[in-house]
Parts: structure tokens; C-alpha cells; sequence
């Protein structure tokens, strides 16, 4: 592991593998990493900086907190806004969780303890959630006269189906971690405190992998979601002329016929 990159006092990067696994790790213990302003621009910045750096294949987003991987916004802060302060403050917000949402290589979130509402809403912008026994994950936001706003309302659905989502977000109910992984709002469920070591091995095990490969493979299914058929391999076969003539692709079938690891050059 290298040292750490600092974004603002609250969001740190680690690298792993070489560099080619990146770890985001939100870091406002002492709020239970509530998404503040000033922390909401960090991951933004953090984000932008990773999605343009070539050298990273994935992205795993962990919490420097014990009990919580980001318990949501910080109401505290919202308390004090003004109606046009909140005006303001509503793209800042929403720049983190896009950020994380929009980085085109896989992310995966290292869940333990709390993941609420856009605590929750960052690990469901995320591709994969390995949490720990002791994760406990919801969208409460309507219990304090909101709505999920971090993309909850358009990503859980996705994930669970819109019968399922509707339950979580009108009843606004805390799901313990064996519950979510039936349910498939993580997937999977590791013993306690082992959440981020599980997540930093799968990334390592993706990160072998061509990066070339890997962000076409996530574009074609994050633009293809939704789609009718037709539609949707009109998207994968733009992914795929993407590749088809790219340096990893030449070197992926060369190193197979010759049975040896590939050298991809990652582009």
C-alpha cells in the first residue's frame, strides 16, 4: 500500500495492488462520516481524480469509523440552512454521490455498522456492497420529511425491484445484514469486521483483469440497464467495437495462446 492522498480534512486515497486498486476512504469518525458540505466536495474531488486516472482499475470505498460506514447526511448542518442555503447546497450534495455513481471503472463498497440514507445511497452507487454481520442498511429519509435524494429512490428499485423499494423507502425500516443479503441490497454478507479486508480481495481479483475490458464491461451495462433487447446489444456492441481493436485485447489473446499472465497496457 502507498501513502495516503488526501481530499479536505474528511476523504483519504489509498492505493493497493501497484495502484491499480484505489481505496476511497471516507474518514469523519467522529460524525460517523455524516456527509457534510465540505466532506460531500472531497468525495467529489477524491471521484474526479480517480475517474481520470489510468493507472486504476478499481475502486473500493470503505470508513475509517468502527460503527458506521456513513450514517447520511448531516442534519446538523442541514439545520441550520436557510431555504436558499439548502438551494446552494443541493448540487454540492448531489456532486458525491454522481462522482461515485459515474466512475467508469467497478467500485465496490466495504459496508460495516450503520448505512443510512445517503450513507446507504453511497454504497448503492457503488457496482457490489460486501458487508460485514454487523451492517445495517435503510433509506429513512421520509421518516424526517424528505425523500432518498442521493439517487436512492432511482438505484434501489434497480436493485431490489419497485414492489421491494417501495416497502424500504415508504416504511423507512433499518435492514440487519443477513435480512440485506436476502433481500439482495448487499451482496454479500462476510463476518463481522471483515468487510473491507473481503472487498479490497475481490477488487484485487477484478484488477488482474484488461482495465480496457473493465470499463467497457461496466459502460455497457450501466447504459444498457433498462434498455429493450435490441437496444441494449446495439449498447454492447458499441462497448465492444470499443475494444475489439485495443491494445489489451491483442495482448489478452496473446498471453492465452502463449499460457502466460498478461502484461495489459491499458489501452
Amino acid at each position: 500500500m502507498q501513502d495516503e492522498q488526501r481530499f479536505g480534512e474528511f476523504v483519504g486515497v489509498r492505493r493497493h495492488e501497484g495502484g491499480t486498486v484505489a481505496e476511497l476512504v471516507l474518514d469523519r469518525p467522529k460524525a460517523m462520516n455524516a456527509v457534510s458540505s465540505a466532506m460531500a466536495r472531497s468525495i467529489g474531488a477524491a471521484c474526479e481524480a480517480l475517474g481520470a486516472d489510468k493507472d486504476v482499475r478499481v475502486v473500493v470505498v470503505t470508513s475509517s469509523n468502527e460503527r458506521a460506514f456513513c450514517v447520511g447526511a448531516d442534519l446538523k448542518e442541514r439545520n441550520s440552512f436557510s431555504d436558499a442555503e439548502l438551494v446552494r447546497q443541493r448540487p454540492v450534495a448531489r456532486g458525491a454521490y454522481t462522482g461515485v455513481l459515474e466512475l467508469p471503472m467497478p467500485t465496490i463498497a466495504a459496508v460495516h455498522g450503520f448505512a443510512l440514507g445517503g450513507g446507504f445511497e453511497l454504497a448503492l452507487a457503488c457496482d457490489l456492497i460486501v458487508a460485514d454481520a454487523s451492517a445495517v442498511v435503510g433509506l429513512p429519509e421520509v421518516s424526517v420529511g424528505v425523500i432518498p435524494g442521493g439517487g436512492g429512490t432511482q438505484l434501489l428499485p434497480r436493485r431490489v425491484g419497485a414492489a421491494r423499494a417501495a416497502e424500504l423507502i415508504f416504511s423507512a425500516r433499518r435492514v440487519e445484514a443477513a435480512e440485506a443479503g436476502e433481500l439482495g441490497l448487499v451482496d454479500q454478507v462476510v463476518t463481522a469486521g471483515a468487510d473491507r479486508d473481503e472487498a479490497l480481495a475481490l477488487a484485487a481479483r477484478i484488477a488482474a483483469h484488461s482495465p480496457v475490458g473493465l470499463r467497457a464491461a461496466k459502460r455497457a451495462l450501466r447504459l444498457g440497464h433498462g434498455l429493450d433487447l435490441r437496444a441494449g446489444l446495439e449498447v454492447e456492441d458499441a462497448a465492444w467495437r470499443s475494444v475489439a481493436f485495443s491494445g489489451d485485447r491483442a495482448e489478452g489473446v496473446a498471453a492465452f495462446n502463449e499460457k502466460r499472465k498478461p502484461q495489459w497496457p491499458g489501452e
